[in-house]
């Protein structure tokens, strides 16, 4: 995985676009150990600087959560290329976002998809929206760079609200969209400029 992603790097430098790569923890070892992953996430990020590019630490399951955001805060101490995600409908994020803000993170905020206890994740649906509109405007208004990462037009909305409320420039924040969901949505963004 870590050649294949080297390889996609190169690829991205040689060709000149506008596009990073995003690891998922598990893939690079977490649940082998913890270390050995921290040193392939950081070596991808090493790569990725030569390379003036960009490293996202995905997020998946909330038993990843701990490690993930500790991985990221260790490895953006010493490199700025690199950032992680958090989950709207995990309970915790509030929390996490109040520890992340100082450090100016780069995140990807996203709904979230894994199957969690209720304890761990809201699971009303309007719950989980109301929890992605305010952890979005905390980490907006806090100076965070977001990937506003969601198909859904009304959190598209949102986005745009709070972009327009903070008078936020075009490189604070960027919206991201699964390759093939809602290519019209898509399409209607990027024609707004």
């Amino acid at each position: 995985a870590i050649q294949t992603y080297k390889q996609v790097l190169k690829a991205i430098a040689t060709e000149k676009l506008d596009a990073n790569i995003s690891l998922k923890p598990t893939l690079m070892g977490l649940k082998i150990d913890k270390e050995f992953c921290f040193n392939n996430i950081l070596d991808m990020v090493k790569e990725a600087q030569q390379l003036k590019n960009f490293v996202r630490i995905d997020i998946e399951d909330a038993t990843t959560t701990d490690d993930t955001i500790e991985m990221y805060l260790r490895i953006k101490k010493e490199y700025q290329n690199v950032g992680t995600a958090l989950q709207a409908y995990l309970r915790r994020t509030v929390r996490d976002i109040n520890d992340l803000t100082p450090h100016r993170a780069n995140l990807r905020l996203c709904k979230g998809i894994y199957n969690e206890k209720r304890e761990i994740a809201y699971k009303d649906k309007s719950t989980i929206n109301d929890n992605y509109k305010y952890s979005l405007e905390k980490l907006l208004s806090s100076g965070c760079y977001v990937g506003i990462a969601t198909h859904d037009e009304k959190l598209v909305w949102e986005g745009l609200k709070l972009v327009d409320k903070l008078k936020l420039k075009k490189d604070a924040y960027e919206f991201q969209m699964l390759l093939g969901v809602d290519q019209e949505l898509r399409n209607i963004i990027i024609n707004k400029g």
